[in-house]
C-alpha cells in the first residue's frame, strides 16, 4: 500500500473521529433541555423513515415484501422499541416470509 493511500485513511479516520468525540468532550457532565432532548430521540424514527420508506416504493419484484416489511417496522416503531429492534423485527419477518412464500 502506498503512503498517499496510508495518509488518506488516517484523514478520514480523524475526520470521523472528531465529530464523534467533540460533543463527549463538550458535553461532559452537562444536562440537555427537555426540548432537545424531545427532538433527538425522534432522530431514528425520521431516520428510519428516510431509509426505508423510499425502498418501499420501489420495490419492483413482490409488492408484499414492501407492505409487510413497512407494516412490522411501523407496528414495532408504534409500540416503542429501540431502532436496532425494528430492524431486526422487519428483517425476521420479511425472511419468514421468503422462506414460506
Amino acid at each position: 500500500m502506498s503512503q498517499t493511500m496510508l495518509i488518506i485513511i488516517l484523514g478520514m479516520a480523524i475526520v470521523t473521529y472528531i465529530p464523534r468525540v467533540l460533543p463527549l468532550v463538550a458535553m461532559n457532565g452537562k444536562e440537555l433541555p427537555p426540548k432537545v432532548k424531545a427532538v433527538l430521540q425522534n432522530v431514528p424514527y425520521a431516520a428510519l423513515g428516510a431509509l426505508i420508506f423510499p425502498g418501499i416504493l420501489f420495490i419492483q419484484d413482490d409488492i408484499w415484501f414492501g407492505i409487510i416489511g413497512g407494516t412490522t417496522a411501523i407496528v414495532i416503531a408504534l409500540l416503542g422499541a429501540n431502532l436496532i429492534i425494528v430492524v431486526i423485527s422487519a428483517i425476521t419477518v420479511l425472511s419468514l416470509y421468503s422462506v414460506f412464500f
